[in-house]
């Protein structure tokens, strides 16, 4: 008997599924996968940036911090939460939470989800590129365990500000990349009806992420929280169990060592 053909997914359409307004929100994460959460506020310089969520949570019976992008489910969420892009203030946040996690010993798990990060003026002139480059050095450095779940969109560093940990786990319809497919297409072709091809290209699925060595797990889609539960879970406890010296030089290492082939 010959064997059923997978269907492909075209890299395009995953990108679609991963910009459905439908698909899940921090939090209806929260919800299905924790069993407490206390919502912790502000940067204590400028604002609490509701783009990007964070507080402390129970997950199969393990404490931790939690943090990700916060889309919004209504209009009036996404226009409160600027549809994901975090200013500087939410990445000063996660900063000051990150190092909570760190001080009381517990570990950080992160939900990626963002077109990127808020590219206006006022972003700018608050120090955007400064906040996601110290944020990128505070969680390269975290004496705790990292888990990372690219959930939807990760775009550039808007998503890699909050990105770098032990483990790298996407759901299968999430994609991950430097620019949007439409961004590309326009700076290579000047034609932004050419973002499929540019989406191909850019090996932005979880599939091929996971084939470039840049993430460690795709989570199936299908009976999604309680797998994804079970994939967090049993990253946390594998990872607790490594010395903290040696998990950050591992962190290091497995960063440094993306791109050479």
């Amino acid at each position: 008997m010959a064997k059923a053909k997978t269907k492909t997914v075209a890299a395009y359409d995953r990108v679609k599924l991963a910009r459905d307004a439908k698909r899940p929100h921090i939090f209806d994460f929260i919800k299905a996968l924790c069993s407490d959460f206390e919502e912790l506020h502000g940067d204590r310089l400028v604002n609490d940036d509701r783009g990007l969520i964070g507080g402390f949570a129970t997950m199969g019976g393990i404490r931790m911090l939690l943090l990700g992008h916060h889309k919004g489910a209504t209009v009036e969420e996404n226009m409160a939460a600027n549809f994901g892009m975090a200013n500087p203030d939410g990445y000063r946040k996660a900063m000051r939470l990150a190092k909570l996690a760190e001080k009381f010993h517990l570990p950080v798990v992160t939900f990626v989800d963002t077109p990127g990060a808020y590219p206006g003026d006022t972003a700018e002139a608050r120090g955007q590129a400064e906040a996601i480059a110290k944020s990128l050095e505070v969680f390269a450095a975290l004496r705790t365990p990292v888990v990372v779940v690219v959930t939807g969109e990760g775009g550039s560093g808007g998503a890699l500000a909050i990105a770098v940990g032990d483990r790298i786990l996407m759901l299968e319809n999430a994609v991950y990349s430097v620019i949007s497919p439409e961004g590309c297409a326009g700076i290579l072709w000047r034609d932004g009806a050419k973002a499929p091809e540019a989406a191909e290209a850019l090996k932005i699925t979880a599939g091929d992420l996971k084939r470039l060595g840049v993430i460690d797990e795709v989570v199936p889609e299908r009976n999604l929280m309680a797998g994804l539960k079970k994939s967090i879970v049993s990253a946390l406890k594998e990872l607790q169990a490594v010395p903290v010296e040696e998990l950050v030089e591992r962190r290091y290492a497995k960063f440094t060592a993306m791109g050479r082939f």
